[in-house]
């Protein structure tokens, strides 16, 4: 198969090299040039610098892996031109061209996989399964902790110039942290009401919201509570859910999850599996991907999961106080 990774970013190098890792070496790249990290790994790989000399390429998908605000510009025509999607997520600023990117996909007849690894982390799959036996009885809330210090990420540029920092960008950290919008509807179900506060707390000198306390209610009546920002140190990623009969928490750090059972009185701990690291979660998502545009698997995370988790985006930034 024929791959075009569209955007040279640290997600973009990313998926190059596990692309890489899985045995799949027919890549194409596509690069505005304004990427900040070395070239030496790219070498000897076809690079483009226009979508439509990159699709002249053929590829059978692509990997959208530019600025969040510029998805859509790769995405409409690699879907009418009938590529598989892997869209990195938020899957765009906004919802507005949403229903021209279904247009393209009706026409191209290609799938598109969401890129919501958080979905792929055994953890949290473990967590999913504990609340599908109904381990702690009927939940009543739920509440996510995300926060990283922005200047840390990308140590080798300066952070005020990426994307996660620029409003032109689509940045922000609703948007740029927003897995927790998508893995709570999947744990917890829909969510029917949404209020939020953000705020620029920390003096990064950036044009966009640092920090954010969201409220949601789910379909099931549960509460819930989301809470972001870019200025945590050390960082911390977490979640708890609590029943009318136990406890269940998750830990990033470590990929562990706890559970307390009421009628136990103890906890249980479940540990990630043994050398367990990060990228195992994109790995995983990419092995996936390939399974969809091979025709061997649906999209466990799909356009509607994608635009859902956007308008959840989209109900914060129009309800902050």
């Amino acid at each position: 198969m024929r791959f075009l990774i569209a955007g040279f970013g640290s997600i973009g190098r990313r998926h190059l090299r596990n692309l890489l890792a899985l045995g799949q070496t027919d890549l194409v790249l596509l690069r505005s040039g304004r990427s900040t990290l070395p070239t030496d790994e790219i070498a000897g790989l076809p690079v483009e610098h226009s979508l439509d000399a990159a699709l002249a390429h053929r590829p059978e998908a692509v990997f959208v892996a530019t600025p969040t605000a510029l998805h859509m510009d790769v995405a409409i025509p690699a879907a009418a031109a009938g590529c598989h999607l892997f869209l990195e997520k938020p899957i765009d600023a906004d919802t507005t061209r949403v229903p021209e990117l279904r247009a393209a996909l009706a026409h191209g007849g290609g799938q598109v996989l969401v890129g919501f690894q958080y979905r792929f982390h055994p953890g949290l799959r473990k967590v999913r399964s504990l609340l599908a036996q109904n381990a702690i009885g009927r939940v009543v809330s739920a509440r996510a902790q995300w926060g990283e210090y922005l200047p840390g990420w990308h140590p080798w540029e300066d952070y005020r110039q990426g994307y996660a920092a620029r409003a032109d960008l689509g940045g922000g950290v609703v948007r740029t942290l927003c897995h927790p919008l998508d893995y709570l509807r999947w744990l917890m179900g829909e969510v029917t009401a949404v209020r939020a506060l953000t705020d620029q707390l920390g003096g990064l000198e950036i044009e966009v919201e640092d920090t954010a306390e969201i409220a949601l209610r789910f379909e099931s009546g549960a509460l819930g509570s989301v809470h972001l920002n870019y200025l945590q140190r050390p960082g911390v990623h977490r979640l708890e859910i609590i029943g009318a009969e136990g406890t269940i928490q998750w830990d990033n750090a470590d990929g562990s999850v706890r559970i307390y059972r009421a009628a136990a009185s103890q906890w249980e701990v479940f540990l990630a599996p043994e050398g367990f690291e990060r990228n195992a979660l994109f790995l995983d998502q990419t092995r996936h991907f390939i399974d969809v545009v091979q025709g061997r698997a649906a999209p466990r995370c799909t356009l509607d999961d994608g635009v859902r988790a956007l308008e959840l985006v989209q109900a914060v930034l129009d309800s902050r106080g």
